[in-house]
């Protein structure tokens, strides 16, 4: 299957991938993984992206195209891929339609996850990830063991005013990608709020229905 995820930051998109991967074994092509791979490995593009990060906001259009064309190319995704963070605008969304087109393919699901704004700030301000070992952790929802509270770090942009502006972002700039998939019949809504197993049911219902 051929798969977008859409939602705002914090919706949950990355817990619920790692579901979908294991049991459609369908690769996940996460550009903001690779975004922070290349700023973690402090590559000349990596410190590109960063500029854009930190002040959250999106990195244009053209560096994101490339970056998603050719791992749309590679072997692994022959089968099927799950996009999450691309398309982020209507010119991306039609950008991969091209890339798509001269494949031969087209999607197959457009999965929208719903959040309140009030609830990502919640979610979002509240992660922690501990420098040692990559885990993330939550300081109300899944807080962390006492001995490694002192030194876990909050993300440059899980920060409040930087989260208003992806946010901000999110809603001028992505959310027409509602209207423009729910027009072509990709758009599946998905309620984005519960646990992440009924979360999880929610989706697989509509992958398997």
């Amino acid at each position: 299957m051929d798969l977008i995820f859409l939602g705002p930051p914090g919706a949950g998109k990355g817990t619920q991938a790692r579901w979908i991967i294991e049991e459609f074994k369908t690769p996940q092509i996460s550009t903001g993984d690779i975004i922070r791979a290349a700023i973690r490995d402090n590559t000349p593009l990596g410190a590109e992206f960063k500029s854009y990060t930190d002040a959250g906001k999106l990195v244009p259009d053209d560096l994101v195209n490339r970056m998603v064309d050719d791992r749309l190319k590679r072997d692994d995704c022959q089968g099927g891929f799950l996009l999450d963070g691309f398309p982020r605008t209507v010119a991306q969304a039609e950008a991969l339609d091209g890339m798509l087109a001269k494949a031969g393919r087209k999607l197959n699901h457009v999965l929208l996850l719903e959040v309140d704004d009030a609830v990502l700030v919640e979610r979002i301000t509240g992660r922690r990830s501990d420098p040692d070992t990559g885990n993330v952790y939550h300081i109300k929802f899944n807080p962390p063991p006492a001995d490694i509270a002192d030194r876990l770090v909050q993300r440059s942009d899980d920060t409040e005013d930087v989260l208003r502006q992806r946010l901000d972002e999110y809603h001028s700039k992505t959310a027409p990608l509602i209207p423009f998939y729910e027009g072509k019949g990709y758009l599946r809504r998905i309620e984005g709020v519960g646990t992440p197993e009924d979360i999880r049911d929610r989706l697989f219902g509509v992958l398997k229905g």
